[in-house]
């Protein structure tokens, strides 16, 4: 199993960006997606999850800003970023964890930079 991510840039504070992950070498529906991200000094911590019955749970951080959301029929889970802030500034990472063996993997990971 593989997650190959895409999307990060550089954005202005207010900005947008989208982030897609995709993954390949199982069934995607047997998979609860999310986005993780990791500033400079800081701890990994959870963005956004959602399951493969689309129950969603985003941190309180990026609630009303941040759009998880995933389409089976391309394997793929997005992260559409909205009213982008400095602090927001990190590397995001893609996890897949299997619903039955609650097996974890993470992505290569993607830089998003919010600045003037």
């Amino acid at each position: 199993v593989e997650l190959v991510e895409s999307g990060g840039g550089l954005v202005q504070p207010g900005g947008s960006l989208l982030l897609s992950c995709t993954l390949s070498g199982d069934i995607f529906s047997f998979y609860l997606m999310g986005w993780y991200r990791q500033a400079p000094g800081k701890q990994r911590e959870m963005v956004a999850t959602i399951t493969a019955d689309h129950n969603i749970n985003y941190a309180d951080s990026v609630k009303g800003r941040f759009t998880i959301s995933r389409l089976d029929a391309a394997n793929t889970v997005y992260l559409k970023m909205n009213a982008l802030k400095h602090e927001d500034t990190a590397i995001f990472y893609c996890m897949s964890e299997h619903t039955t063996f609650h097996k974890t993997l993470w992505g290569q990971g993607t830089q998003v930079s919010v600045s003037p």
